[in-house]
């Protein structure tokens, strides 16, 4: 892909941002953890409930079941106050977005005092159901920092001591010879087997959630490296609109001042020849005003309000008008008009596209606008050789090109990164009939303004 150099992408997505209130790209990190850290609370929540239903259950088999003596009254009151501070719990979850790692060590340390409060009345320490602490301890080194991790051990080996120290053993039967038999050895195989399943089933959530993390930590960074790299583009491509200023300038002068001369004005091909060297002048000063623009330059001048409709054809008149395409296939299928913000950026990524297709396939090039849902389609057609392969996998990667000329293959990739930057796609394929498809989805909400699209929605 060729590299139109009309305007550095970055300033659409920092101008478009800020429009928005959207926040800073170095909050993405955070949100990421934030989420985790949501689902991670999630899980405890539901693995409370899940402790509560067991417990239940154990209770009523042991003490009814098996006749041992349990104070169940003061068993249950312990488990309703574990039923509310859950259920208060899942209530903030869905008032409060986001969760904290001191939150997370808050719900552990309770568990764990509920779960010493049972045992307690229930056999202390000898009670076969004191290993569930390592299921404690096993979600604290999962989820939390390494100072709370060592707490939370402190903590779980402090409560099993204490049992030892003042907990009442159950009134149960000395025959652990008796091997499976046995009411103790019963308890402990319970035991393991609930400890073994419910860490399978949660620690399976537990680290999906966090390699989601850490890979959507990579795409960040990887993201905030292209990013880097596109702002060095820009600073040398400022630099050069300065520098090539200049010389645009007196190419324009001199070739006003031979229009004026005689062996030009009466020659009418010369004439044209002129016309046609100031209309390309003219364009190459366009897009040394588009650079220095979206370098910030020129302020307040970036962002215009505009419509769907009136944006799309105006930017279809002037590519037309500056480019020497045979035929050009324009359909519009939007379908109600919207107010948009518009940035010279987004104008200049799908004139990068256009430019592409046209110098792949000079006699047609297609472009069709369409909505589906809340995005907005912009779909460039041709009639070339089509993308290889490889280029398809790679799409929108720096340096892919199969022009083999140095600094080619930018194209897409700034392309890419404008639309990325307000939160949209590009994809590309190759047509079953020949030529290749290039289409680029926008969110509407992210060019939209909001309150008067809600009034002619109305």
């Amino acid at each position: 892909m060729p590299l139109s150099t009309d305007s550095p992408p970055k300033p659409a997505g920092a101008a478009l941002s800020a429009a928005k209130g959207a926040p800073a790209p170095e909050r993405r990190g955070e949100r990421a953890l934030d989420a985790t850290a949501r689902k991670n609370m999630e899980q405890l929540i539901e693995l409370r409930w899940i402790a509560v239903l067991g417990q239940v259950a154990t209770i009523s088999v042991v003490h009814f079941g098996l006749d041992v003596p349990l104070p169940v009254n003061q068993m249950l009151a312990v488990l309703l106050g574990l039923i509310a501070f859950n259920a208060l719990s899942l209530l903030r979850l869905r008032f409060v977005a986001e969760v904290s790692q001191t939150q997370l060590f808050v719900s552990l340390l309770v568990d764990i005092g509920m779960l010493t409060a049972l045992l307690y009345l229930s056999g202390g320490a000898s009670n076969p159901f004191v290993f569930l602490y390592l299921l404690q301890v096993i979600l604290g080194a999962v989820l939390l920092q390494a100072w709370s991790i060592w707490v939370i051990v402190v903590v779980t080996a402090s409560c099993f001591a204490g049992l030892a120290l003042v907990g009442k053993p159950l009134a149960l039967p000395p025959d652990h010879e008796q091997g499976l038999a046995s009411l103790y050895i019963q308890g402990m195989l319970i035991c393991f087997v609930l400890n073994a399943a419910l860490l399978v089933v949660f620690i399976t959530r537990i680290m999906r959630n966090l390699r989601a993390r850490d890979e959507h930590l990579a795409d960040l960074r990887q993201r905030a490296a292209e990013e880097e790299h596109i702002v060095r583009m820009g600073l040398l491509a400022s630099g050069a609109a300065h520098e090539l200023g200049t010389p645009l300038a007196t190419l324009a002068v001199i070739l006003s001042d031979w229009r004026r001369m005689e062996p030009f004005s009466k020659d009418p091909e010369l004439l044209q020849e002129l016309g046609e060297m100031q209309t390309q002048v003219q364009r190459c000063k366009s897009i040394v005003s588009g650079i220095l623009l979206s370098a910030g330059e020129a302020r307040g001048e970036a962002l215009t309000e505009t419509t769907v409709r009136r944006f799309v054809d105006d930017l279809v008149a002037e590519w037309r008008a500056t480019r020497p395409v045979g035929e050009f296939s324009y359909e519009y299928r939007f379908g109600q008009d919207l107010p948009i913000l518009s940035d010279s950026a987004i104008k200049q990524m799908v004139c990068n596209v256009l430019d592409n297709a046209l110098e792949a396939s000079p006699r047609w090039v297609g472009f069709d606008v369409r909505r589906e849902d809340d995005t907005l389609v912009l779909s460039v057609l041709d009639e070339g050789p089509g993308f290889a392969p490889q280029m398809l996998e790679r799409l929108g990667k720096p340096y892919q090109s199969s022009k083999g000329r140095p600094g080619g293959g930018l194209g897409l990739f700034l392309v890419v990164n404008v639309a990325r930057t307000l939160g949209g796609s590009v994809a590309a394929h190759n047509r079953p009939q020949g030529g290749a498809m290039v289409t680029m989805k926008l969110p509407l909400a992210a060019i939209t303004l909001e309150e008067e699209a809600e009034d002619a929605a109305q």
